[in-house]
């Protein structure tokens, strides 16, 4: 419980730092920038799962920029489960000399009221609870992400190691449900993007702790996902 409250600290606190530099970066830059894009994927790949279950997802973004915070929402269809998702974020970051740093607050709702239903610690699916800290630190093309797990999931923790070689990237994750190193799973995402717009991306499971005839396996059948996205002018 100590644990939790604490972890809603320091959320308060980061959101209360990245709000003020949202307000106050008007003084330090003449304007900042509002961005938008859709996509539309064959299925919603999700850290190495499909979550639609086979059927196609369509998402859009839009954001707004400015010295270095940022904040916006992101949508999308797809989820079999928990329904159509709209995400909330708000972060910052910042880089020099090749070094990257970025620190951001997700939270993640659902149209179907799901999440209580589907082993989440929460009583409904209402904003802040199911929410993530990711933070992330690289070097060129490479980068390390960590998603911790803030309310609505507690124990789940995810990383994310990647790096990229012009038009290849590749991503490896690793789920870490409970914090126990029980009940693990680790995947390889390989993406080639063919242009600014279209993607290929393989992703395959290649260890977790369930067995593959286990109730809490992931399937391991090797995914493909071909995605176009494209920007939006406002």
């Amino acid at each position: 419980m100590f644990a939790t409250n604490a972890k809603f600290v320091r959320a308060s606190v980061f959101c209360a730092a990245v709000s003020g530099a949202l307000l106050v970066a008007p003084t330090a830059q003449a304007e900042g920038t509002l961005s938008a894009s859709a996509a539309v994927s064959n299925m919603y790949l999700w850290r190495g799962i499909d979550l639609g279950d086979g059927s196609p997802a369509v998402s859009g973004d839009i954001k707004y920029s400015i010295g270095g915070a940022y904040a916006g929402i992101w949508m999308s269809s797809g989820d079999d489960t928990l329904g159509n998702e709209y995400d909330y974020f708000v972060g910052w970051g910042t880089g020099a000399n090749d070094f990257i740093f970025d620190i951001s607050l997700w939270n993640y709702n659902y149209s179907d009221n799901g999440l209580a239903g589907n082993g989440f610690n929460v009583s409904d699916d209402t904003t802040g609870e199911l929410s993530e800290i990711v933070t992330t630190i690289g070097w060129k093309t490479i980068k390390l992400s960590y998603y911790d797990n803030i309310a609505g999931a507690t124990g789940y923790e995810y990383w994310t190691l990647s790096a990229g070689i012009d038009k290849f990237s590749a991503t490896l994750g690793f789920h870490d449900p409970d914090g126990s190193n029980t009940n693990d799973m680790t995947h390889l995402n390989l993406t080639y993007s063919f242009n600014d717009r279209i993607s290929f991306t393989a992703s395959k499971v290649i260890d977790q702790d369930f067995g593959k005839n286990d109730p809490g396996a992931t399937d391991e059948d090797l995914l493909f996902a071909l995605t176009y996205s494209l920007p939006i002018e406002i």
